[in-house]
């Protein structure tokens, strides 16, 4: 049956190569007013190429494109936005230092007698545009004063602002609480019950199922297949976009843990603006367990996570590895007495995004043997570790020369993931590890994560997912202001762990 709805957008038979590689190859998608069209595959499947022609960032090499009925050529994003077009990157394009209302204005700024900023017009518009689609957020706060979840707020404002119709959000969870998520969910029905018309991004199938009208799945580049949600299965999903079945649950024994690895004595650590976030924080990491700590966002997880690995000083307390005491050592010396560390923010921390991948999996090894010696490096032995990784960890979109920062951001995760397994840690720190990859890389990375646990290592597991802490810890520590809430076995239920993560209560004795 057709849909009665005003088609929006029509994305015809869109092909676009790079060098040694066909990123879209006859691609067709279209969108009608106030839907909600999911896209869905696996890191490096084409999605990103796609939003980026429709964005006006790439240049299809062949198809066309008809927004409202109309073909339009979209040779930039200054282009697309003038279509009608706004999109929300998953990593997002604001300016920290900046208010809400100058980061929504900036570029289509009212101005006085069309000179000066005219900040108070600025907030107002803001303000009723804020009230208008139901996005609750202080036109005059700063961005780095604000939560994640009203930083992505702020991203969609600047769309809407730009009177977009059509709205790409990119992976718009990854970076979201549960509650955080939720709440994005009714703005998007919001949007949609006013007329706009959205395009999700997501390897995140409950939720796709949950907020989507139709789905359309790519693999490899090639449209495989577009379908109502109505119905739709996760597990089905998961097996178009893979082409195969795929383990959405992760099967492990049970652990048997031995001698501490990682041990955690009241730790006191501050932030950059002096205030305390970690607060008397105690625990251990054995050898042969999974530890997770589950808590939302900006309760102290990241300043821990840089405590631990060395990039953060430790105003009190004790970090000893493997019996080392490294409470005041850097991050050099914490990787030589045998820690692994797969950071929150690839980005900024795992990789240097204008290497290549070969340089990006070598910056631990590169000043030992065999990757040099006496100060002379050996570029084809990183060439050939680059391509023996590239192929255990599955790493797509280019080769051992390609530059990191021209990867997908799940490709990018599995970069820092071989190259910190491969270095063979006694204790793996990993930090949201499957933010923003596919079902098939997650399946890939949990199932590494075991395979550590069960050959001795220890693993701590920090992660916003509540399914993955559940999924993969042998036991789960709750973080609230800093604090440990208490300790929980894996059949905890969310509701358990969520009363936690809000401060109610203490939570379960030490099971261990």
């Amino acid at each position: 049956m057709a849909d009665a709805r005003r088609k929006v957008l029509d994305m015809r038979h869109i092909t676009k190569r790079f060098p040694g590689i066909v990123a879209n190859d006859d691609v067709s998608l279209d969108l009608y007013e106030g839907e909600v069209h999911a896209l869905l595959g696996e890191n490096g499947a084409g999605k990103s190429t796609l939003m980026n022609i429709l964005y006006g960032l790439y240049h299809p090499d062949e198809g066309e494109i008809e927004i409202m009925g109309k073909p339009v050529r979209l040779g930039t994003p200054s282009a697309a936005i003038d279509a009608g077009v706004g999109m929300v990157h998953q990593h997002f394009m604001l300016i920290p230092v900046m208010t809400v209302a100058e980061n929504i204005v900036l570029g289509m700024e009212p101005k006085h007698e069309g000179v000066i900023l005219d900040t108070g017009e600025a907030n107002e518009r803001v303000q009723e545009i804020s009230e208008r689609f139901g996005l609750a957020v202080d036109p005059r706060a700063k961005i780095e004063d604000i939560t994640v979840g009203q930083q992505q707020r702020v991203e969609i404002l600047k769309a809407l602002y730009r009177n977009a119709d059509i709205l790409v959000l990119d992976e718009p969870t990854a970076v979201l609480t549960p509650q955080e998520a939720r709440e994005l969910f009714e703005i998007v029905r919001s949007l949609t019950a006013q007329g706009k018309s959205i395009i999700f991004i997501s390897h995140k199938l409950n939720e796709v199922t949950e907020i989507a009208d139709r789905i359309t799945v790519l693999r490899r580049g090639k449209l495989i297949e577009t379908i109502s949600a109505e119905g739709a299965t996760e597990q089905g999903l998961a097996e178009l976009m893979v082409g195969r079945n795929v383990l959405l649950r992760v099967e492990k024994s049970a652990s048997h843990p031995t001698e501490p690895l990682l041990e955690v004595e009241g730790l006191h650590v501050f932030d950059d603006r002096a205030i305390e976030k970690v607060r008397g924080l105690s625990f251990q990491v054995r050898a042969g367990e999974i530890v997770g700590i589950a808590g939302i966002d900006g309760n102290g997880q990241t300043e821990l996570i840089d405590a631990m690995s060395g990039l953060r000083k430790i105003a009190a307390g004790v970090v000893k590895l493997g019996g080392v005491d490294v409470t005041n050592e850097g991050v050099y010396d914490h990787y030589n007495a045998g820690l692994g560390h797969v950071p929150e923010d690839r980005q900024r921390r795992g990789l240097v995004l204008e290497f290549s991948i070969a340089e990006n999996l070598a910056l631990q090894n590169y000043r030992h043997e065999p990757d040099s010696k006496l100060g002379w490096l050996y570029p084809r032995r990183l060439l050939d570790r680059a391509r023996r990784l590239i192929t255990e960890f599955d790493i797509r979109g280019g080769g051992p020369g390609t530059p990191g920062g021209a990867l997908s951001g799940g490709n990018q995760q599995k970069v820092v993931l071989a190259r910190e397994i491969d270095r063979d840690p006694r204790v793996l720190i990993a930090a949201q590890p499957t933010r923003g990859l596919d079902v098939g890389a997650i399946e890939f990375v949990h199932r590494r994560l075991v395979e550590e646990r069960d050959e001795g290592r220890g693993v701590l597991l920090i992660s916003l997912e509540l399914e993955e802490i559940l999924s993969l810890s042998d036991r789960i520590l709750v973080m609230f202001e800093g604090e440990i809430m208490g300790e929980f076995p894996p059949t905890a239920t969310e509701e358990e762990l969520g009363v936690a993560m809000i401060g109610g209560g203490r939570g379960k004795e030490a099971a261990a």
